[in-house]
């Protein structure tokens, strides 16, 4: 009894662990220190890497995404190196969770795509590594973020499966992947009627409908 509750406290200090660390808004705090104001504020409203982009400032946008990747890397990296490789696994899943509701933001996030990457680039580097590539691949093909995202998100558990991976990384790909694609229903739906902005599109305007996300 005693090992299994060290063991459930062990699991819920890397949920809440995951999650203060997923819910750090980077895309936020780089551009009010910048200077630039609220991402909020700027495109689509989404506080991600391709909307921080839209402010023109592509430094800002590359600390961005490295910040909303590294988080969840080093939240999986953090609690499977001092406890276990369950315990980082649920840091990582809780640190997407994070970064889609962030309580500091109302619990109005990001969509999740550079978390995504970053907790399989710690979780099985392979696989973070195909992911990574063939969201490149679309994006030089098609300039189009969103579409990229949704190609790679879509493709990682066919990785997972054709590597032999644990049923345990195609759970988790499954479940963000879900979540990713909900985050993305406007992008869907603009991708439809081909308005979907290309990478690197700059814009002032005011959030569209589909809010910070």
């Amino acid at each position: 009894m005693i090992i299994l509750g060290m063991a459930w406290q062990v699991l819920a200090a890397a949920a809440l662990g995951g999650y203060v660390l997923g819910a750090i808004p980077f895309g936020v705090i780089v551009t009010r220190l910048a200077g630039v104001g609220d991402v909020r504020q700027i495109g689509s409203g989404n506080i991600g890497a391709t909307n921080v982009l839209r402010s023109g400032r592509r430094d800002l946008a590359l600390l961005t995404l490295i910040g909303d990747a590294g988080k969840a890397m080093a939240a999986v990296a953090i609690f499977r190196a001092v406890f276990s490789e369950d315990a980082g696994a649920v840091a990582g899943a809780a640190a997407f969770l994070g970064h889609l509701f962030p309580v500091w933001l109302g619990f109005k996030g990001g969509k999740g795509v550079a978390t995504f990457l970053g907790v399989f680039l710690v979780m099985d580097w392979e696989i973070g590594a195909l992911a990574c590539a063939t969201w490149v691949l679309t994006a030089a093909v098609t300039r189009i973020s969103s579409l990229s995202a949704l190609v790679a998100v879509l493709v990682t558990p066919a990785f997972i499966s054709l590597l032999g991976r644990p049923l345990a990384f195609l759970t988790a790909a499954l479940f963000m992947g879900v979540l990713i694609y909900w985050r993305h229903s406007q992008n869907i739906a603009r991708l439809l009627r081909g308005e979907e902005p290309k990478i690197g599109t700059k814009s002032a305007a005011p959030p569209t409908a589909d809010g910070p996300a």
